[in-house]
């Protein structure tokens, strides 16, 4: 049984080598076995396995809206994202705020720094 390619992925870190921090966050919308959607969470030190979480949403659009609510809350706590390539798929209502975001990471970091997994 193959994994299910999620329809939206971002990765951020948080670096601060005076104070010892190196942090992960990953948010990414899946679909549900039940057909609705999920927003995965995962964190953690970077090099490690971290930890992970998962929450159910009716709509994708609602797991949309509480990804934006995360991603805002860890930019404020100083995570940058290091993927511009972010997974959407048509079946997600895309918010003006997201297409803005990727338009901007794409021309601010370009492609010659995001690797097969994202992270370089």
């Amino acid at each position: 049984m193959g994994m299910v390619e999620p329809k939206l992925q971002v990765v951020l870190q948080r670096r601060d080598c005076t104070r010892n921090v190196a942090r992960f966050y990953v948010l990414a919308i899946e679909p549900s076995l039940y057909g609705d959607a999920a927003l995965m969470r995962a964190w953690g030190r970077i090099g490690s396995l971290g930890r992970q979480r998962l929450d159910l949403y009716a709509s994708a659009a609602e797991a949309g809206e509480a990804l934006e609510a995360w991603l805002a809350r860890k930019v404020r706590r100083g995570y940058t994202p290091v993927t511009t390539d972010i997974k959407v798929q048509s079946s997600i209502p895309q918010s003006p705020a997201i297409a803005a975001r990727e338009k901007g990471l794409a021309q601010q970091h370009g492609a010659d720094r995001v690797g097969s997994r994202g992270l370089k």
